[in-house]
């Protein structure tokens, strides 16, 4: 049996509505000033439904992070009052932090929350891509209410426009573009190399030069200019905290890119005609029956 009939949101209106009667009692009896100070010292302080442990939903509910740059995953409560803030991590459904105390044996994961202030926030070091998924925040009512925050972790990216393979003609200059994205910060160093040796600016081939723009995305741009034959090959990208993506270079000397192609699918398509060639001759011989 429910003890405790004037919780419900429909106990509280009926409630209001005694009240309300009483309230007209008291106003015959002794006027407007007992009904005035009825509705003062007593109507006021009913509580107000919808008043309770809730969250903010403006904040962000989507996080990307980046592999091995920290990730904050931020819950934000209004009117708490004395329930806990927790947060769980719904893969396993592993207990992470209660409060301002970490319950996982995992060191990475923190619980940081300031005093006098509504933000609780999951903090998480060294994130892995295996740590993206849904983290709820929980707050201890009864059932618990949770909020649930998806984060993604993504790692450095190395691209190279244009690859895997590009086709300049003789006497045009070599125009390499690589972007860096999702890197915890810009790299430190952008490595060239081609055919695995790394370039020298200072060669006496001279005519060779490099910029680069860190940022967000960072961009290195390696120009090279008036291609010869010796400048074919593979071109490889280094950025110092990722991967290196590579490109092949071919240099044209009144070669048309689409010929070069056809004449490498040339021996593959072998089989086939040979096959095709063995079809004719079979319908030849149907012809003649």
């Amino acid at each position: 049996m429910d003890r405790r009939p004037w919780t419900s949101p429909c106990g509280v209106a009926r409630l209001a509505s005694v009240l309300l009667g009483v309230a007209a009692l008291l106003a015959a009896d002794h006027g407007a000033d007992g009904s005035r100070r009825f509705r003062t010292d007593f109507l006021q302080e009913l509580p107000t439904p919808g008043t309770g442990p809730h969250f903010d939903t403006s904040v962000p509910g989507n996080v990307t992070g980046l592999v091995g740059k920290t990730a904050y995953l931020n819950c934000r409560v209004k009117n708490l009052g004395n329930r806990t803030v927790s947060w769980v991590r719904h893969r396993d459904i592993h207990l992470l932090t209660v409060g301002r105390y970490t319950y996982t044996s995992d060191q990475r994961f923190e619980a940081i929350h300031s005093p006098h202030t509504e933000d609780w926030t999951l903090r998480i070091r060294y994130p892995q891509k295996k740590d993206s998924g849904i983290y709820e925040c929980q707050i201890s009512t009864t059932p618990p209410i949770g909020h649930p925050v998806y984060l993604t972790v993504v790692e450095p990216i190395t691209e190279i426009l244009g690859g895997p393979d590009l086709f300049i003609n003789k006497g045009s200059t070599i125009n390499l573009t690589c972007m860096v994205l999702y890197a915890p910060e810009p790299p430190p160093a952008m490595l060239w190399s081609h055919n695995r040796e790394v370039i020298n600016f200072d060669s006496p081939r001279g005519g060779i030069s490099l910029v680069t723009e860190k940022g967000p995305v960072t961009t290195s741009r390696l120009l090279i200019q008036k291609a010869i034959s010796a400048d074919t090959g593979l071109y490889t990208c280094d950025p110092s905290n990722a991967n290196p993506a590579s490109v092949r270079v071919h240099i044209l000397n009144g070669e048309h890119p689409a010929a070069m192609h056809h004449g490498r699918g040339c021996t593959r398509r072998g089989p086939a005609l040979r096959a095709l060639a063995g079809v004719v001759v079979v319908l030849g011989l149907v012809s003649r029956v």
